[in-house]
């Protein structure tokens, strides 16, 4: 019986390397897309900073005052988000990917899964192959890097494309899941975040692995 063989396909930091691209004179420095709620010239959230701002302690969700402080003595651009541009932007991507998957399932503006099973016969090799293709793909026609995981279900690949980013290629082969997965902190898991994350860690469990060898009727309990 031929295995799955699926894809997760990440564009990086999407709304701040769209804006690079927009803007050439952009790279290499800090740059942080916001969401400003208008009570103030600061106030808001950031939505995506670049890599060059994570570097500082940048994050997704944290205060625009708190992003400004952190990148007060480097040369860091702030940019309220385009919604429209990077809808735009997305949409032409999602087309190149649709063209490459047996099956197509899109699961944000910068994010969407592969099933490439038939096309590559099962092949993790060829997979990787196929992987490499669409990355160039977007890379010329867009300038655009992206991750991309590969795994036999969509969990896998979406371990695998957090794995090495940004711009990474990732494939973790069936055979390979417990070796590569299991070692993992439990909170790599779509799902555990940080209140069961504490739960379980009460319950020993600290790794993928942990949890896998757990009982599955005290858990349930």
């Amino acid at each position: 019986m031929q295995g799955r063989a699926i894809m997760l396909v990440d564009l990086d930091y999407f709304f701040a390397q769209v804006e690079e691209v927009r803007n050439p004179s952009l790279r290499d420095k800090s740059v942080v897309v916001c969401v400003y709620s208008g009570r103030s010239e600061d106030s808001g959230a950031v939505s995506t900073a670049n890599y060059v701002a994570r570097e500082y302690g940048v994050r997704s969700g944290m205060p625009i005052v708190l992003a400004k402080r952190k990148l007060k003595d480097v040369e860091a651009v702030f940019l309220p988000v385009d919604h429209i541009f990077y809808e735009e932007v997305s949409g032409k991507v999602m087309g190149i990917l649709r063209g490459f998957a047996d099956s197509f399932e899109q699961v944000g503006i910068d994010e969407a899964y592969l099933d490439v099973s038939q096309k590559v016969k099962g092949n993790f090799d060829e997979a990787r192959k196929l992987a490499q293709r669409i990355k160039e793909e977007i890379r010329a026609q867009h300038k655009l890097t992206c991750s991309v995981g590969i795994g036999p279900n969509k969990l896998v690949a979406k371990i695998a494309a957090d794995i090495r980013k940004p711009d990474g290629l990732t494939v973790i082969k069936p055979e390979q899941v417990e070796s590569i997965l299991f070692p993992l902190p439990v909170g790599r898991l779509i799902g555990v975040g940080v209140k069961t994350r504490e739960k379980m860690k009460i319950l020993c469990i600290n790794t993928i692995g942990d949890l896998a060898k757990f009982d599955v009727q005290r858990l349930i309990e």
